[in-house]
């Protein structure tokens, strides 16, 4: 989380930046350069799979549009769901949309969004099983 916080994320953009010769088009929908706001955020497939990450948790009125809105998203205060769950819920989800995004682009390998967001329930559910306990969790 702290690599894509920091936009250090080796995405098709940045790496054509380094000089590498490589198409920039997303892997996910291949309509626009994969930086890492599209990736992770305005891609179709990104939204879809926020979507329905953010019907469970208090949605904000629209996407976000850019990593600030993001982060201000995280940070707001609110009644129905705690900052501790959003902010897990976007950790899992940034780490399993870089993952389909590796998953596409070195196996070939393309996963529903449904899928997708499966798999961050289940992987936000464990890391509260597993801390429950805690008194500071």
């Amino acid at each position: 989380m702290w690599v894509a916080n920091y936009d250090r994320l080796p995405t098709r953009t940045r790496l054509a930046s380094w000089g590498l010769q490589l198409q920039t088009n997303c892997c996910l929908c291949s309509l626009e350069p994969e930086t890492r706001d599209h990736l992770l955020l305005t891609c179709q497939f990104s939204k879809d799979v926020w979507n329905q990450i953010l019907s469970r948790l208090n949605p904000p009125s629209q996407l976000f549009w850019n990593w600030s809105e993001l982060l201000s998203w995280i940070r707001a205060s609110s009644p129905t769901s705690p900052s501790i769950l959003r902010k897990l819920a976007v950790q899992a989800t940034v780490f399993h949309l870089w993952r389909q995004r590796n998953n596409i682009y070195h196996n070939n390998c393309v996963m529903a969004p449904a899928v997708i967001a499966n798999m961050v329930y289940r992987h936000v559910k464990n890391i509260i099983l597993a801390r429950r306990k805690r008194k500071q969790f």
